[in-house]
């Protein structure tokens, strides 16, 4: 399943069957390499909340697992994002941007592989966070990220959405290997990218933004 670029496709967070959070992007490239999307500042989003509006990591997890859930819509706050999916990999790679536009840093966000989806009107990415990250500064040191949740959560086996530890890890380090060789995607591509200004930032969640996951 390949996406036209330019289509609007939400990329969706899934937490045992439940939606964690949903942000809308457009395709920007969709080849062998991977899925490459964009993240407009200020883009509708939604995201898993407790009953009283708290999200996950405003609570421990023990309380968090114990709770009821509903999904709130908002806005993006964060810088524009671009967002490259791997084929087949483990993990996405962000750029980050400064408040000026310029390139600030790549995240690299271990998750599972996403899943596709497409109900014609819309489709999507669902894929599973699992938390912990790497932050890669411009000169291509970098840091380990969200260790501390990471190891909070898997406290939780039973309530938790990753079952394997040391893959989550093993992941990270391949990827680490790829930033200190400063290979692909580390090497300077689509750090200058500009999206087309036919591109409107959405007002709202598109339909269907909430059907049930495909993981």
């Amino acid at each position: 399943m390949r996406f036209e670029p330019g289509r609007l496709v939400v990329h969706r967070n899934v937490r045992r069957g439940r939606i964690g959070w949903v942000r809308p992007a457009r395709v920007v490239s969709d080849d062998e390499r991977g899925l490459l999307l964009w993240v407009a500042e200020g883009s509708p989003v939604a995201s898993e909340v407790t009953e009283t509006g708290l999200g996950m990591r405003a609570v421990p997890f023990s309380e968090w697992i114990t709770s009821t859930y509903r999904l709130a819509e908002g806005r993006w706050h964060g810088p524009p994002l671009l967002k490259f999916l791997p084929a087949d990999a483990a993990h996405s790679v962000w750029w980050f941007r400064d408040a000026r536009g310029r390139f600030a840093g790549w995240y690299v966000n271990l998750e599972e592989p996403g899943v596709r989806w497409d109900d014609g009107a819309l489709a999507g990415v669902d894929m599973v966070d699992q938390d912990l990250d790497v932050w890669v500064r411009q000169d291509r040191s970098w840091v380990w990220k969200d260790e501390d949740e990471f190891a909070e959560r898997l406290a939780f086996p039973e309530h938790y959405w990753v079952a394997d530890e040391a893959a989550v890890w093993a992941e990270g380090k391949r990827v680490v290997a790829l930033v200190e060789a400063g290979e692909f995607p580390f090497d300077g591509t689509w750090c200058e990218f500009v999206p087309p200004a036919e591109w409107i930032t959405p007002e709202r969640l598109p339909e269907g933004w909430d059907r049930p996951p495909v993981r």
